[in-house]
């Protein structure tokens, strides 16, 4: 079976993602067909990658100078250190532009492998293969690179677009449930923000996409990666439309951050968290109908998807969580920037709220 291609095209890169069962066994002949080429590379592999697909990825660079370093991934190590680390390989190897940086991860081996790459000789070749849902259908795509520091998350990096996606859902297949819950929260984000008939497939068949079963889960996946496709084309650097895929975000790093990045709460969680926030935001604030509002609550809360941000946090972190919201390198003045929703596939852009309005709702939230 053919894999799924999409073609992502920005004023600076053109590249494709590829999507379907396999793929990673097919590397070689892969590269051949997107005329990629390279005579070194740096494979970048998060340690919870299994074997037998780290084989697969290493077999079809049999005729490369193969160099490979194993990270230990979680978001306390999505720092400097991390990035240094990769840098320090490339320079010692000595690497050319021509040559190849690989990332074998979820987001944060993209992350701070796309940053690495960005930043080496101001840019070598890099390739991201995805190994999580979450990964596959946000982070790899668009060109986001970048790490956290402890003011919050993703405030060093820099937009860089890869020269190939490989999104090989056999992966997924080693993946604990709590990590597929995950990465449906931004097929889940993608939906409310874009298209009401893709959300309508998810309302249907939610418990066979997290059961992984074929066609659904390529197809949640194909039309997720269609939608931020469409609008990273239109807006790369994140100017005005694709404010839009931080629906939810706004939120959901501050909670992440409050936590101190524990394993509490991962990214995919606090993105649901962050989701079920903004909606009951949009609804305080009389932008979202209550029709749209009680289809969304009601989906969330039959998924069994975590929503309820009192189960993770009290009172007494409002004054932590403000605080990390305030530092969101999405704002512009002394106030919060938030991403709304009017109703299902119509967000609202750009809508900044005074700290007061933010800490009297969540005030209630937690109550």
């Amino acid at each position: 079976m053919k894999p799924i291609k999409l073609k992502v095209k920005t004023s600076n890169e053109s590249y494709p993602i590829l999507i379907g069962a396999n793929l990673a066994s097919k590397f070689s002949n892969l590269l051949s067909q997107n005329l990629i080429k390279f005579e070194k590379c740096l494979l970048v592999i998060d340690k919870n990658v299994p074997k037998k697909k780290i084989i697969q990825i290493k077999k079809g660079l049999k005729n490369k100078e193969v160099f490979t370093q194993f990270i230990k991934v979680n978001e306390k190590n999505k720092n400097q250190k991390s990035l240094d680390l990769i840098v320090k390989i490339l320079l010692k190897k000595n690497f050319s532009r021509e040559d190849c940086l690989v990332s074998v991860g979820g987001g944060i081996t993209g992350d701070v492998s796309g940053f690495a790459a960005s930043i080496y000789k101001r840019g070598l070749k890099f390739i991201n293969i995805p190994t999580t849902l979450l990964s596959q259908v946000d982070s790899s795509i668009g060109g986001k690179t970048g790490i956290n520091t402890s003011y919050g998350k993703n405030l060093i990096g820099n937009f860089y677009q890869p020269k190939l996606v490989l999104s090989d859902s056999d992966f997924l297949k080693s993946l604990p449930k709590r990590e597929i819950i995950c990465g449906y929260g931004e097929i889940l984000k993608h939906s409310l923000i874009s298209n009401r008939k893709f959300y309508e497939f998810l309302n249907k068949n939610f418990s066979k996409i997290l059961s992984l079963k074929s066609p659904f889960i390529e197809k949640a996946i194909y039309e997720s990666c269609k939608i931020k496709k469409k609008i990273v084309e239109k807006d790369e650097k994140e100017k005005n439309l694709r404010k839009v895929l931080n629906f939810g975000h706004t939120f959901a790093h501050a909670y992440e951050a409050s936590l101190g990045y524990s394993k509490k709460l991962n990214h995919g969680e606090a993105v649901l968290l962050g989701i079920y926030t903004a909606i009951n935001f949009s609804l305080d604030s009389n932008f979202l109908n209550r029709k749209d509002y009680n289809l969304i609550a009601k989906h969330i809360v039959n998924s069994k998807l975590p929503f309820k941000i009192k189960n993770f946090f009290e009172q007494k972190d409002l004054k932590k969580i403000l605080f990390y919201m305030m530092k969101d390198k999405k704002n512009d003045s002394n106030q919060i920037n938030l991403i709304l929703l009017k109703k299902i596939g119509k967000p609202l852009i750009d809508y900044k709220f005074r700290l007061n309005k933010i800490r009297s709702f969540l005030k209630k939230e937690l109550n």
